[in-house]
């Protein structure tokens, strides 16, 4: 079956803190529409390559609502892989 979803790069808006060991650690993620998503645990962190949309620097893998989030810090800018409809075979596109 195939996926009915692309992965595009978005760049979100997140609340985080440091520690007092200088461990940075998001908090919640403030979506373009005005939503806030409350990181409910960081599972893991390390340094990473988004294979799927492109980019690399510090992966966070957070449960926000019993799922698993990638949350990428790149570059002093934070971004996730958005799921967007996957958009049939169009002739107004320019490849």
């Amino acid at each position: 079956m195939l996926n009915e979803y692309d992965l595009i790069k978005t760049f979100v808006a997140v609340t985080a803190a440091y520690d007092p060991d200088g461990n940075l650690r998001p908090l919640a993620i403030h979506w373009r529409d005005g939503t806030t998503f409350t990181v409910d645990k960081v599972v893991e962190t390390r340094p990473a390559a988004s294979l799927k949309v492109g980019g690399c620097g510090t992966l966070f893998s957070c449960r926000i609502r019993n799922k698993i989030t990638h949350l990428f810090f790149e570059n002093g800018r934070w971004f996730v892989e958005e799921k967007v409809p996957r958009i049939a075979e169009r002739k107004d596109l320019i490849v």
